[in-house]
């Protein structure tokens, strides 16, 4: 660790309090030199993004989350038209909300929010929530999963103020998504075991005419906000899909708003070495390889930042981890990333970090202020504060004298405007990225497989359904009448046993397991 080091790789937008540490990835002048024929395709890579190029050619879509915070940007004015009226809309749906002027049939005012979504429609919201929504005028609630169990304890929270005078928002751009539409027929089977009309109590962000925009009209929603083709789940937070939760949370999203742009702008200009975002991706491409050889551990030493990990978890890997490039080789990139927060990661994983198997760099994340308001000292001149601190440093330098590569980012504080920045700088950096190693950051076929695995084991377990009987029957007996591989029939029979829609006995091997109703 060297001061010339320090200040040479110091990166700095002082008008936003925002700096980035490269001095201890160990980059060199050398690499950079090779890399920047890559490094210039990708400036024009995401000129053209912004341009309103296709950038996913599986869907035939542009990519436009930049545009929501400058819908100047946006190629067509219509496309400028599709941020701003929603914009003013939701503003003055949460509003109304407030004051009371949209209420429920009950009388009175909306107290709570339950959001059902699944991945960006809910980890967005999530990290807003959890980073700057500590005063929030309405608490915020999450159906994000099909789990019935984590259901069950989210309405048992919800019961305290009452459903009654709870608003639920429905978030998902096609309608069909398997868990977000079981989460709003959960919701709608409470509201209505409470004697409350669902429809009454509900919103919806959705795609124009899709299957959950039409479920809202005939079900008569609150209020309905689009949710645009060009906008990708994991880019939505500062879409409809992050504001209109945020502002029914009274939260300054214009705040929200200004900071991406602010980190938009520094990180639209050509010049790598004060591109923040371009020098995240190079750190990144140095690390790994540019091939995911190294891991990305996520440490923000603030409380209010710990969802920080578990949202860029899905916005890096679901973007950078792809089968093939953009000349359809066979690559498997990808970035894994994972972590929980400072101090905390003291008492945990830190120890292998240090003294483990070398396999990762650390993105530490420093909010300068420790709190608003006085300090206690804990010891002769020492606040919790200072302690913080200290830990974030003495973790700094006990990494790197065991050889390991860390990043640090610095801002002041966690406010509306520096949660905007950050987001516009990891979007931005894995467009960067992607570039770098010529991967589509832009589409998601895994994810569609997934989705289309499950169905095909829905429907096995529907036709084992239909052949259990009261005599009992072993899986490969069940898999050969339904023409099943016997492991899937096998796990379908177990589960119906694991809920009492069967019965099973135990043999010497799962083989000899027979199962009956």
């Amino acid at each position: 660790m060297s001061w010339q080091s320090y200040q040479q790789h110091l990166l700095r937008y002082p008008q936003h309090g925002f700096s980035l540490d490269l001095s201890l990835m160990g980059i060199e002048a050398g690499q950079i030199a090779t890399l920047q024929p890559r490094i210039t395709k990708a400036f024009s890579d995401m000129e053209a993004l912004e341009a309103g190029a296709i950038a996913n050619p599986d869907e035939g879509r542009m990519v436009g989350h930049y545009w929501l915070r400058n819908p100047n940007l946006a190629p067509t004015e219509a496309l400028k038209r599709a941020i701003t009226e929603p914009l003013a809309d939701l503003k003055q749906f949460a509003k109304k909300i407030h004051t009371g002027e949209i209420s429920p049939p009950t009388g009175g005012h909306f107290k709570q929010v339950l959001l059902i979504g699944i991945g960006g429609s809910a980890l967005g919201p999530q990290l807003v929530s959890e980073a700057i929504g500590q005063n929030a005028s309405l608490p915020l609630y999450f159906f994000d999963n099909t789990d019935p169990a984590g259901m069950d304890a989210v309405i048992a929270k919800l019961a305290t103020v009452g459903l009654a005078k709870t608003l639920t928002l429905v978030i998902s751009k096609s309608g069909g998504t398997a868990e977000t539409r079981n989460g709003m027929l959960e919701a709608k089977a409470a509201y209505e075991s409470a004697g409350l009309d669902f429809g009454r109590h509900c919103a919806a962000v959705t795609g124009a005419g899709s299957k959950l925009d039409l479920y809202a009209v005939q079900h008569q929603f609150i209020a309905r906000f689009p949710m645009e083709d060009w906008i990708g789940g994991r880019t939505s937070v500062l879409s409809t899909v992050g504001l209109v939760p945020a502002a029914l949370q009274g939260l300054d999203i214009d705040s929200l708003l200004a900071g991406a742009a602010a980190m938009d702008a520094e990180t639209r200009k050509n010049d790598a070495s004060h591109n923040a975002a371009m020098q995240l991706a190079i750190a990144w491409y140095s690390a790994s390889n540019g091939k995911g050889e190294k891991d990305m551990v996520v440490l923000p030493y603030k409380d209010s930042l710990v969802l920080f990990s578990k949202y860029l978890q899905q916005l890096v890997m679901e973007s950078l981890g792809k089968a093939r490039d953009l000349d359809d080789n066979v690559v498997h990139q990808g970035l894994a990333v994972y972590g929980n927060k400072g101090s905390t990661d003291q008492h945990a994983y830190v120890q292998q970090l240090r003294d483990g198997v070398d396999n990762f760099f650390v993105s530490f994340l420093e909010v300068r202020k420790g709190r608003a308001g006085h300090s206690i000292e804990v010891e002769p001149s020492t606040t919790t504060a200072d302690y913080l601190q200290g830990f974030l440093r003495g973790t700094r330098k006990a990494l790197h004298e065991s050889g390991r590569k860390s990043l640090t980012i610095s801002i002041p504080e966690v406010t509306p405007f520096h949660l905007g920045l950050l987001i516009a700088l990891f979007e931005r950096a894995v467009s960067f990225y992607a570039s770098l190693v010529n991967i589509n950051a832009y589409h998601q076929p895994g994810v569609e497989a997934g989705k289309k695995a499950a169905g095909t084991f829905l429907t096995t377990l529907s036709q084992v359904r239909k052949q259990l009987s009261s005599e009992a029957q072993t899986a490969p007996e069940v898999a050969t009448a339904i023409q099943a591989d016997p492991e899937d029939v096998y796990h379908c029979l177990n589960h119906l046993a694991a809920n009492g829609e069967a019965q099973a006995t135990i043999g010497m091997t799962p083989a000899d397991d027979r199962f009956n109703v």
